[in-house]
């Protein structure tokens, strides 16, 4: 995938103003359904923001290693692994959410003013193969909208079973 200039400052955009659309999207559930499960081995809206810290760190290594390091590696992890034997649940998220604004916030500050030349850079992701840094920009874009739409799926579930 390759972004025009203005696609890709639109992406930056988007990207930046991802935390407080989390918490705007989080102001519309109750907290008394935040830990409530739509099904078996589907995560509560507590752990997908705790997953959402998680995320964003290995996001946070992964655009510097682009940045540092262009054509290295970087692993990927099981999501569901990380969210059972880190009892998501147990995690605080106050905390995940302070967490996820800084990182992004400061990944946000790294990569709007950067050249053009830096998105041309790729890394080997153990599970996807190369990767672009709009490969990447893309993915953790989207990453916030996708759960708002998650966390949405889940508030209509517990709704009707309220």
């Amino acid at each position: 995938m390759q972004f025009t200039p203005e696609q890709r400052k639109q992406k930056i955009e988007s990207y930046g103003q991802a935390h407080a659309l989390l918490v705007d999207a989080l102001s519309r559930f109750p907290r008394e359904m935040w830990q409530f499960r739509p099904a078996p081995g589907k995560w509560s809206i507590h752990e997908i923001v705790v997953h959402i810290a998680d995320s964003e760190a290995s996001s946070f290594f992964r655009c510097r290693r682009f940045l540092a390091e262009p054509g290295s590696g970087v692993p990927g992890y099981d999501e569901a692994l990380w969210a059972r034997k880190l009892n998501y649940h147990a995690q605080s998220m106050d905390a995940a959410l302070e967490l996820f604004k800084y990182l992004r916030g400061n990944t946000h500050a790294l990569i709007k003013d950067l050249p053009e030349n830096a998105w041309a850079n790729t890394v080997t992701h153990s599970e996807n193969g190369v990767i672009t840094m709009d490969d990447w920009l893309d993915t953790y874009e989207r990453h916030i909208p996708d759960h708002i739409n998650q966390m949405q799926a889940n508030f209509e579930v517990w709704r009707l079973r309220a």
